[in-house]
């Protein structure tokens, strides 16, 4: 491991060995995803794998997650990997794509969404 991939974390991706997350990684898991908020809120993390400040975002959120009591519904999805689906969304919904980026979805409608250092889990509890 070099030197800046300990001080910044390497290329290792944190979230996808947190049990909590459901990946977005096509269309079927974005329709599902969609499909589920008729029951309860879920929300969509739009992560940049390449970009400091969206690892930094995702850390903290997922602390905030692992310190929570109540259960949550939330999905990644790796925007460089998937970038038709985050247009997607974007184009969906309505929403100026950031990144990071979290919308919250209730009903098939997106009724919060925050990018960078306004990304919380409060959003959707």
């Amino acid at each position: 491991m070099s030197f800046f991939d300990k001080i910044f974390g390497g290329k290792q991706e944190g979230s996808e060995q947190k049990s909590f997350w459901k990946k977005i990684e096509n269309e079927d898991d974005l329709k599902k995803a969609i499909e589920s908020s008729s029951q309860h809120k879920i929300g969509i993390f739009k992560h940049s794998t390449s970009c400091f400040i969206s690892k930094t975002v995702l850390k903290n959120f997922e602390k905030e997650i692992e310190n929570q009591n109540e259960a949550v519904e939330v999905y990644y999805l790796d925007l460089l990997a998937h970038r038709p689906l985050s247009n997607k969304i974007a184009e969906d919904f309505g929403i100026r794509h950031e990144s990071p980026q979290f919308i919250v979805i209730e009903n098939g409608k997106a009724i919060n969404d925050a990018s960078h250092q306004d990304i919380s889990l409060s959003q959707l509890v």
